[in-house]
């Protein structure tokens, strides 16, 4: 793949967000510039049965012995939101050498609250009953997203509902990953959120600062500090505080120079410059041993 300058890229990003970035809408630039050629995906696969329940694994093509597990969810409101918009999402984990799952889930109007975060643990539970195929250690199994996404990846992790439903318990992840979660919202205030959580009667133990507890995995959250469609300090930091209060390990991340929607942008090639995600993430998941959890820093706070 050819070179791509700073200044190429530094023109690029407003383009990019014109191309629906903002809107988390295809993605199709972010994928086409960030190279697959170090994994393999295998897609469409099926962990339910409706057409949303669907998900992609990307694999890394050289691996020594079996790698971690992430499981990907992205953002979108609840309302929108594709699993092939976010390839560079699993070709990028998967080039640091982990296996990657992106997975769909029904939407809004089809579903409300929970019925996505019932989906959110049948894929979870899907890959780590699969992981082993895709070379793949189901003991070091986590869950990520972005946005909504990561509102799905910390109820998966946090409440124990979800995952018992399937014989799992939040104990099976060796930690989770959020992106600019909402993790508490109430009163709801986004008009297009309000339908999805049942407005005005949104039900108090939908926000996860609500369940955390000593038993809860570890956590790696970050979040741009100037992020002005999710509060990073009431929701990032007030769950991170929740977290550290139970003494559950947590890493806490804010950047500068990233936005709500470019944060997730961020781990593609031509925006890495913007934060050092990928690298944080990666870093993060590959940390864990199967056997036993690595503590995070209580908090870490990056230019």
């Amino acid at each position: 793949m050819p070179r791509i300058s700073r200044t190429v890229v530094i023109t690029l990003v407003p383009v990019l967000l014109a191309l629906g970035l903002a809107a988390c809408s295809p993605l199709g630039t972010l994928n086409a510039l960030t190279p697959g050629g170090q994994s393999e995906r295998t897609e469409g696969l099926s962990y339910g049965d409706n057409p949303r329940q669907k998900l992609d694994v990307y694999r890394p093509l050289i691996a020594h012995g079996t790698a971690p597990v992430v499981v990907f969810f992205y953002g979108g409101n609840w309302v929108a939101g594709e699993r092939a918009d976010y390839a560079f999402i699993g070709r990028s984990l998967a080039a640091h050498g982990i296996v990657t799952v992106v997975a769909d889930y029904r939407l809004y109007p089809e579903v409300r609250y929970p019925d996505f975060l019932k989906d959110a643990a049948q894929a979870v539970a899907w890959a780590r009953r699969h992981a082993a195929q895709y070379g793949g250690d189901p003991q070091r199994l986590f869950v990520m997203g972005h946005s909504a996404g990561a509102y799905n990846a910390a109820m998966v992790a946090l409440d124990p509902r979800w995952l018992a439903a399937h014989g799992m318990t939040p104990a099976d992840l060796r930690g989770w990953i959020g992106l600019a979660g909402p993790y508490d919202f109430l009163p709801i205030e986004n008009p297009t959120t309000k339908p999805v959580f049942h407005f005005p009667d949104t039900p108090p133990d939908s926000q996860p600062v609500r369940h955390v507890s000593k038993q809860s995995p570890p956590a790696l959250l970050i979040a741009a500090k100037s992020d002005k469609l999710v509060n990073p300090q009431r929701n990032t930091g007030r769950l991170a505080q929740a977290l550290r209060a139970q003494q559950v390990p947590v890493t806490e991340l804010y950047y500068d120079r990233v936005s709500h929607t470019t944060l997730i942008g961020s781990v593609a090639a031509p925006l890495r410059w913007l934060a050092p995600t990928l690298d944080d993430v990666a870093g993060y998941v590959l940390a864990a041993e199967a056997a036993v959890p690595v503590p995070a820093p209580a908090a870490v706070t990056t230019p």
